[in-house]
C-alpha cells in the first residue's frame, strides 16, 4: 500500500492536481489501436472527473474517420498527430500515446519522438498493473532515448525518463540519471523532488531525506515535497519527524483531499 502510494505521489511531479486524489484514477485502454471511439473511451467511464466534453467527443470521432478514411501518408500522419492531443485533452492516455507514436513514425523528428514519450510517459503514470507499466515505461525509454540522442541537454526528458525507473527492479539507475540533471543543474527542482521519489523506492531514506530538505530550502512551498517528507520520515523508523512534518503539511494546505491524505499517513504512525 505505502509504495502505491509513493508512485502516486511521484505522478504529481507532473499531474499536481492528482496528488492527493487517491486512489489514483486508471484508463484501461487497449495498448493496441482501439478499434473505435467508444471502447478506446471505456476505461474513463467510470471515472467522471475524465468525461470529455461533446465537443471535444465530436472532434475525436471526426478525425478518427477522417484518419481512418485517408491513405496519403502525410495526411494520415497529421490526422494521427491531431487525435494524439485530443485524446491527451480528454484524458485517454493510452490512445494519446498510440497515435502519437503512428504520427512519430511517419515525421521521424526530435519534437515528434518527445511528444510520444510524453503521452506514453502520461499512461505510465496512469498504469497501477505491473506488466502494463513495464510495457508503458520501455515504451517511454524507445521515444525519449531517441530524443536524448539527438538533444541530450533537454532536462525535462531525462527527469522523465529517469522517473520511468520507479517501477522497474533497477531504480538506481533512474537515480544515477537524476544526479546527472543536477549535475548540469544543482537548483532543478523536479530532479530534487524526483531524486527523494527514487530513494525511498531504493530504501535510502537519508538521501531522500537530503534532496528534500535540499528542494524545501529552495521552495518552502513545494507542497508534494513537504508531504514526501514525511513519508522519508516514517519510512526511516523517525516517527517523531514524520508526525511534525505530516502536521506542518496540514497547516499549510487546508484543501479537503490535502488533509485526507495527510490524516491516512498520520493513522499509520499510530
Amino acid at each position: 500500500m505505502l509504495k502505491t502510494r509513493i508512485i502516486l505521489v511521484a505522478v504529481c511531479a507532473l499531474l499536481v492536481l492528482l496528488l492527493f486524489q487517491l486512489p489514483k484514477s486508471v484508463v484501461s485502454n487497449e495498448s493496441a489501436m482501439p478499434e473505435n471511439t467508444s471502447k478506446a473511451e471505456e476505461g474513463t467511464k467510470a471515472q467522471p472527473h475524465m468525461e470529455a466534453p461533446a465537443a471535444l467527443k465530436e472532434k475525436i470521432d471526426e478525425y478518427r474517420t477522417l484518419w481512418a478514411k485517408t491513405a496519403e501518408k502525410e495526411k494520415k500522419a497529421i490526422f494521427a498527430d491531431s487525435l494524439a492531443s485530443y485524446y491527451a485533452d480528454a484524458g485517454i492516455f493510452d490512445s494519446s500515446a498510440w497515435f502519437s507514436e503512428e504520427a512519430a513514425s511517419f515525421f521521424n523528428t526530435v519534437e515528434s519522438w518527445k511528444k510520444a514519450g510524453n503521452n506514453y510517459y502520461q499512461a505510465y503514470t496512469f498504469a497501477l498493473d505491473a506488466n502494463k507499466q513495464q510495457k508503458l515505461a520501455s515504451k517511454t525509454q524507445e521515444f525519449y532515448n531517441k530524443v536524448l540522442g539527438q538533444s541530450p541537454l533537454d532536462l525535462e526528458v531525462k527527469n522523465n525518463l529517469a522517473m520511468t525507473y520507479l517501477s522497474s527492479n533497477n531504480p538506481m539507475q533512474g537515480i544515477l540519471m537524476l544526479r546527472e540533471v543536477l549535475a548540469a543543474d544543482a537548483k532543478n527542482e523536479t530532479a530534487l523532488f524526483n531524486l527523494g521519489i527514487l530513494s525511498i523506492q531504493s530504501g535510502q531514506f537519508d538521501n531522500a531525506i537530503e534532496r528534500l530538505n535540499t528542494l524545501i530550502g529552495l521552495n518552502p512551498q513545494h507542497i508534494q515535497a513537504q508531504l514526501l517528507l514525511g513519508v522519508a520520515y516514517m519510512q526511516s523508523g523517525d516517527k517523531a519527524k514524520a508526525k511534525s512534518q505530516f502536521e506542518k503539511v496540514k497547516d499549510m494546505d487546508k484543501d479537503p483531499s490535502v488533509q485526507a491524505t495527510v490524516d491516512s499517513y498520520l493513522k499509520d504512525l499510530k
